[in-house]
Formats: structure tokens, C-alpha cells, sequence
């Protein structure tokens, strides 16, 4: 179940600023889930619907949304500080500059440690073939590795819910191993502090309030843009002579796990599918739950496009980036590389299974007309009425995303009927509605600026 703070307010990585906010729309109307309102000219959020997907926060022209993160400077809290990376990040930079240059930039900025993500993959894909087997009538098996996916789910698709494997991801398996590792060799778990660079506001939330889980293994996040800034920096400018890395120790082949069919290239035989971009998702998740598709075994779900390659904190261009990472691949296996496998101790072994299981998943659903049954049954008839009445055109000019969306407003009494603009020129027309009424309604909407006629007096 995803975890709400004390006074009861879900989570979120994505924050509206209202005071850079020009109330243009532009985030209502990309998000896939509605969650997202213009009153009095700025852009609200509607918290128990968002899923911070993070497709708002791409087509803000100023700015106005950002993505909360740890201040850098926390890391120096502890004693031993691991950077766990996901292998897009190394995507991120030019080919010219290579893994070990990235890795020890990256230590010299002060981190003691540095894993890749994907050192969990291969022991997560035994657990997804052991999971498939132990679970042979519940098919479609839906992979839990985007957290943005989980959450539309949770919001939107609850029947659902149980198709999920509810197995921790590959972050979570890196972290607890190399906390255990370390703790192991004598270090207090107070003492290690685990940060991962994240390339999307999604995982955030999956760190800061996880769902399936008590608390996450991992201390805190970095924006990856950020770190890839930083590095990118000190690589350019010093140029300080290192000595070699020893290579990843788990197969090229997970390297790409983050990226589009990175599970369903591994997955056992069957009919598997990999999807990617939100509103793709949605659109196959609806003809699921209607039972249009049947037959699959296996879904792997990423919620931007070109999956962890295309986050909303990925700098470069994702078609490049996973190019990048499949050369890396390629390169590994021309080479003749021996491919390292992670060992795992029978205790370790056993210490990963005891810790990678989920809890029950639980809905959040997306609308919540009443408490009372009978009243959210008149409420949901009245919305139906209501769109009934609505021009259905989805202009958005109501400050709603479309008229399904305000007849919802209407019911829930954070919006009136008056607010679409055809109302409003029919309600004229029949003399029930004087036109500065309907310009007092717009104003409230889209702000007193928006509507300025002295603005335009030399231009009409």
C-alpha cells in the first residue's frame, strides 16, 4: 500500500512551484492519470491520483514543477558512502569517456563505493522463474520494476493488482547485499549510508515511501542530472590519471534489464510483452481488464518511453543513451570478456530471499465519490448526467482536462457547471447568465491577468 505521511498526504516527488507557475495548461493536459487542475491561474494537483509518472514536469515551459531530492552535502553523514548506479547513467556521457573514468570521478566527488543497480538483475531472474512456476494460474504475470507503473495500477487498474509480482527490484537486492556485506566486515549499518541516482521522480517516491515495504535499503537519493553534471564537470576539467577498474561482476546482458525488453529478453519461453511510454500502458492495461487480450504470461510495464533510458532526469537523448548501453553489451561480448556472476553465500542467499518478498498490494483508487455507498451511488449518477450535458470537445478551458473530469469536479464540489465555456453561452443566450458573470468565472480559473481587456485596448 503506498504510505501517506501523518496528516494523511500521499507522497510525492513531483512539486508545483505557484509562484513561477503562468497557469498554461500544458501539465493537465499531459497527464495520463488527471491529476492535475488550473484554478485562480496556477496548476494544482490532485494528490491521490498523481503517480509522479513525471510526464507533467517534461512540457513545463518555465520550470514551475521540480523533483525533490537529498542535498548532496548528506552524504558526508556517514562514514561509508555507496553511489548506487543505474546503468543509464554511464549512457549519459559521451563514448569517449569510459566506465572507470565515470566510477572514480564519482569517488572523488566523495562517494567510498559505487555499485551498479543491475549487480541484482540475475538474482532477481532466478526468483522470476521460481515465481512463474510457483504461480502457473495467474497470468498475466505483471513485473513490479517501474514504480510509476505499480502506482497506475494501485489508482486505475486495481483488479489487477494481484498479477503483480510482488518481489523487490534490482536497487533494493544491490542495497540490502552490499549493507549486509558491510556490515559484515565490522561496520555498523548507522555508518553506511547507500544513495541512489535516480533517473525519474517514480523511484524517488519508491525510496521515500515505498510500496510493499516498511522502509527501503537504500538512505537517500540524487537527482541523476545532477550527478551527471557534476561528473561530467570534474572528468572535463581535471583529467586526474587513475588506475584501472575491475568490470562489472554480473553479464552484459543485464546491463540493459532498465531498458525496453531488458526483462523479457531474460524471462523463461512463453508469451512474453514489453511496453513502454504511459499512455501506451493504459491503453493495453484497459484491454486486459476488459479481457479484449488473453494468453500472456509475462508483462514487462515502463512508464517513459525507452524505459529508464527516456527519465525525466536523463539528460542525454534516450534513443542514444540506449544505443550506448547495447555497444556496451556488444562490446563486452566481442572482446571476449569473461562474464563475471555475482557469488552469493548460501547465507546471503538466504538473507535475499528472507527480505525480497512485497507485502499485499492494496487500491488507491483514483475516484472516491463518498463514504456513504448510497450517497457515492447518487453522486456517480448525477456525473454521468452531468458529462451527459457537457460538449464532450475536452478543451480544458473549465480548467478540468476534459468534461468527463469537470462532471467529476462538479460532484466532488470543486467546480460548477458555469465553468465550461458553452454552458456559459448557452446559460447567455437564455438570459440566465450576464456576460461579466462569465467573465468573473474565467478570471477565477485562468487569473486576473488572462483576462485583462487593458492589456489588449490598442490591439481591438
Amino acid at each position: 500500500m503506498t504510505k501517506a505521511n501523518q496528516s494523511g498526504e500521499i507522497f510525492h516527488a513531483i512539486h508545483f512551484r505557484a509562484d513561477m507557475c503562468i497557469g498554461c495548461s500544458h501539465c493537465m493536459n499531459i497527464c495520463p492519470v488527471e491529476a492535475i487542475r488550473v484554478r485562480e491561474g496556477k496548476a494544482r494537483l490532485i494528490p491521490n491520483r498523481c503517480v509522479d509518472c513525471g510526464e507533467c514536469y517534461r512540457v513545463c515551459p518555465v520550470g514551475a514543477i521540480a523533483v525533490e531530492q537529498n542535498d548532496f552535502e548528506e552524504i558526508f553523514r556517514f562514514p561509508i558512502r555507496i553511489a548506487l548506479i543505474p546503468s543509464v547513467f554511464f549512457g549519459q556521457f559521451p563514448e569517449t569517456i569510459s566506465r572507470e573514468e565515470i566510477v572514480h570521478s564519482i569517488m572523488d566527488l566523495g562517494f567510498t563505493h559505487v555499485h551498479e543497480v543491475e549487480e541484482g538483475a540475475g538474482f532477481l531472474n532466478r526468483l522470476y522463474i521460481e515465481y512463474r512456476k510457483n504461480n502457473p494460474n495467474n497470468r498475466p504475470l505483471i513485473s513490479p520494476f517501474c514504480p510509476a507503473i505499480v502506482r497506475l495500477i494501485e489508482v486505475k487498474f486495481p483488479t489487477l493488482l494481484d498479477n503483480i509480482i510482488l518481489l523487490k527490484n534490482p536497487m533494493e537486492i544491490t542495497a540490502m547485499k552490499a549493507r549486509k556485506d558491510l556490515t559484515e566486515k565490522g561496520y555498523k549499518d548507522t555508518e553506511i549510508g547507500i544513495f541512489y541516482v535516480s533517473p525519474c521522480a517514480a523511484k524517488i517516491v519508491a525510496i521515500k515511501s515505498p510500496v510493499g515495504e516498511k522502509d527501503s535499503s537504500v538512505s537517500g537519493v540524487i537527482n541523476l542530472n545532477y550527478l551527471y553534471n557534476k561528473t561530467f564537470r570534474l572528468i572535463r576539467n581535471l583529467k586526474k590519471a587513475h588506475g584501472p577498474l575491475p568490470g562489472p561482476n554480473f553479464s552484459s546482458q543485464e546491463i540493459c534489464w532498465s531498458l525496453t525488453h531488458g526483462e523479457t529478453d531474460l524471462a523463461e519461453s512463453g508469451r512474453n510483452l514489453a511496453i513502454d511510454d504511459i499512455k501506451n500502458v493504459i491503453e493495453f492495461l484497459e484491454k486486459l481488464e476488459n479481457e479484449e487480450i488473453k494468453g500472456i504470461d509475462f508483462l514487462e510495464l515502463r512508464a517513459c518511453d525507452e524505459s529508464c533510458a527516456g527519465g525525466i532526469l536523463c539528460p542525454a537523448n534516450r534513443f542514444l543513451t540506449a544505443e550506448k548501453m547495447k555497444k556496451r553489451v556488444q562490446n563486452t561480448l566481442s572482446e571476449g570478456k569473461e562474464e563475471k556472476k555475482i557469488e552469493y553465500t548460501p547465507e546471503m542467499e538466504k538473507f535475499l530471499r528472507d527480505h525480497i518478498s512485497l507485502e499485499k498490494l492494496t487500491p488507491r483508487p483514483i475516484l472516491k465519490l463518498d463514504d456513504n455507498v448510497a450517497e457515492a451511488v447518487v453522486k456517480m449518477k448525477r456525473m454521468y448526467e452531468l458529462n451527459g450535458f457537457l460538449p464532450q470537445v475536452d478543451c480544458g478551458i473549465c480548467g478540468s482536462p476534459s468534461c468527463k473530469a469537470l462532471a467529476e469536479d462538479i460532484v466532488q464540489h470543486t467546480a460548477e457547471l458555469k465553468q465550461c465555456i458553452f454552458i456559459q453561452k448557452i446559460m447567455e443566450q437564455n438570459e440566465k447568465l450576464d456576460i461579466q458573470e462569465s467573465v468573473n468565472i474565467m478570471r477565477k480559473i485562468w487569473s486576473e491577468s488572462k483576462l485583462d481587456k487593458n492589456s489588449l485596448r490598442d490591439e481591438i
